[in-house]
């Protein structure tokens, strides 16, 4: 898993249909409590906001984390850190 805090949301218009009404957030990575110049999109499953740190799951476990396996994805947030 990953870490990384919301700095955005991502609108698209256009995506395939097992996507439709999920909700995309740009995260930025950190690393031992610090933060990287990696970012990423990922999928939001919990209601996360932007300013939150997240648990990211990605590769074939962020497809589990959705209600199907077959929703193309990569990275699915699947928690939201306590400060």
């Amino acid at each position: 898993m990953l870490c990384g805090k919301v700095t955005g949301t991502i609108v698209s218009t256009r995506k395939v249909d097992a996507l439709v009404g999920s909700k995309f957030l740009e995260v930025r990575l950190y690393r031992n409590n610090q933060d990287t110049e990696e970012y990423l999109v990922a999928v939001d499953r919990v209601g996360a906001g932007i300013g939150e740190k997240v648990l990211i799951t990605t590769g074939s476990g962020a497809r589990l984390a959705l209600d199907s396996h077959d929703i193309p994805t990569d990275a699915v947030i699947v928690g939201i850190i306590d400060e």
